[in-house]
């Protein structure tokens, strides 16, 4: 049984999009890249394991916003990538993941989650840039718990209907990055 089927109600994922509208559009500065690849920019604060907190003030903010990131490449695919950004909005009232998935996705498909093998549920895309298609969700204490104690996270985009991409990701280093998180 696949994360996709029909029918099958997403968790925590679907359903939390409208309340994005509180979120700033601060987070942007980490997903633009010079390449096909959507990068994170900002200086590298700390290293967790498999996890980066990387910092930067975007412009016209008071100060400086962190974010804690990993990028990995399909493993049967070198030349397409996937980014994900987990923050803290600039009012510490909310957490965010943003997820940059490569341009040509199949956008009402949107961007499923497993971790450790077992179905989360999916996200739409919000937005595409010059550099890739960003998913957002507002993350819930259910959801960062299951990526603290998780081992392997694996996101997937389609790029046709049938056809699906999983990119793993290892959740080694994913709390204490996300404790250390300003």
């Amino acid at each position: 049984m696949g994360i996709f089927e029909h029918g099958r109600k997403a968790l925590t994922w679907v359903g939390r999009l409208p309340a994005l509208a509180l979120v700033p559009a601060l987070a942007v500065t980490f997903v633009m890249g010079a390449s096909g690849q959507a990068l994170a920019q900002g200086a590298v604060k700390s290293v967790h394991k498999d996890w980066q907190i990387r910092c930067d003030t975007p412009p016209g903010a008071k100060a400086e916003q962190c974010a804690l990131i990993q990028s990995v490449t399909a493993e049967d695919r070198a030349n397409i990538g996937l980014t994900v950004i987990v923050l803290k909005t600039a009012d510490q009232k909310s957490k965010l993941m943003r997820v940059v998935a490569p341009l040509g996705v199949l956008l009402p498909s949107g961007l499923g989650l497993k971790i450790d093998n077992a179905d989360v549920g999916r996200a739409g895309f919000v937005r595409c840039l010059p550099n890739g298609c960003i998913a957002e969700v507002v993350m819930d204490d259910e959801l960062i718990k299951k990526l603290r104690t998780g081992k392997t996270s694996t996101f997937i985009i389609f790029q046709t209907p049938e056809e699906g991409i999983g990119f793993p990701m290892s959740l080694a280093g994913f709390g204490e990055g996300y404790d250390k998180l300003p």
